[in-house]
């Protein structure tokens, strides 16, 4: 086996974007930019992730994604060989709401090689699971590492060992816990590959478990987020990586999806591919979900809160 030394295209944090025009202005005492989220830049990370060169991600395996910046590196308790998080920090420009946390999430591994594989084909790629959500946190990354508009402090995680049973969200909802981290919500990314043929844009799992996705919509303006009874059926709240810190903080936090049970064949197939993703869908999906993350990271108080 070859080794890999991988710079991923979405690390991260002091990556510029090279189409993206940045033109900084001050409303209301929230920097905002002009930023454009392009077609060609998400093309370009998702194709990276589902490529056959990363063996299909499978935690712990020699072709998995190997972490560039060695700081940023977050070693999984919860595994027996050596497996990461890895996590990056922008922090918030306020002196006091900087002590309250988003946790904006993805999980980054997917399932590796079928041994018996289909028409020739033994890698399970994971386009849509997870790659997707993925690209679609990388790209906010680099959105706050530019604007640095954010009052509340932001944590971009890109967990793995989430195809093993939660191992790397598990991991950390402890770690952050045992360092009293003052977590406002989480807002976890999972399979946004193709849309849906319904009335919003995605939806929230867990929908009555908080007001996140009245508040989603209340920022964005538009019916973003709705309610999917598959969801609630199937409880995806309990099976992805929102629910360890939802469980450990007793705080919102929730996976949201554009994936609805009718509208991708290949949940854990080798035809999970890049060729399969909508690439206009996903751009679309991160250039309106980026206004609510940023009220979420600065409104004066914590509006999103539980309801049961």
């Amino acid at each position: 086996m070859k080794k890999f030394y991988l710079l991923l295209p979405f690390f991260f944090l002091y990556c510029k974007p090279i189409s993206s025009v940045v033109n900084q202005t001050v409303t209301s005492n929230i920097a905002s930019i002009a930023y454009k989220v392009e077609e060609e830049d998400v093309a370009k990370t998702l194709k990276y992730l589902a490529s056959d060169e990363l063996e299909g991600r499978e935690t712990g395996k020699a072709g998995m994604v190997k972490p560039y910046f060695i700081s940023y590196r977050d070693t999984l308790s919860t595994f027996k060989g050596t497996a990461f998080n890895i996590i990056g920090f922008v922090e918030g420009n306020d002196p006091v709401l900087k002590n309250e946390f988003i946790i904006l999430s993805a999980h980054y591994d997917h399932i590796g090689i079928d041994e018996k594989g289909v028409n020739g084909d033994f890698i399970n790629n994971g386009a849509n699971d997870d790659a997707s959500g993925t690209t679609a946190v990388a790209e906010m990354a680099k959105y706050f590492s530019i604007a640095k508009n954010n009052k509340r402090s932001i944590l971009f995680v890109f967990f793995t060992g989430e195809e093993k049973g939660l191992l790397g969200s598990k991991h950390l909802a402890q770690k952050l816990k045992a360092q009293d981290f003052k977590l406002y919500t989480q807002f976890n990314i999972e399979m946004i590959g193709v849309p849906m043929k319904r009335d919003y844009l995605a939806y929230v799992t867990g929908f009555d478990k908080s007001n996140m996705a009245a508040k989603i919509n209340q920022y964005t303006g538009k019916n973003t987020i709705g309610f999917l009874p598959k969801e609630a059926e199937f409880q995806f709240f309990y099976r992805s990586d929102n629910f360890p810190f939802y469980n450990v903080f007793k705080a919102p936090c929730q996976s949201v999806s554009t994936f609805d049970f009718e509208n991708f064949e290949f949940y854990h197939h080798v035809s999970d591919e890049f060729e399969a993703m909508d690439i206009p869908h996903i751009t679309t999906f991160i250039r309106e979900l980026l206004p609510a993350v940023t009220q979420m990271a600065n409104t004066p108080t914590q509006e999103i809160i539980m309801l049961k």
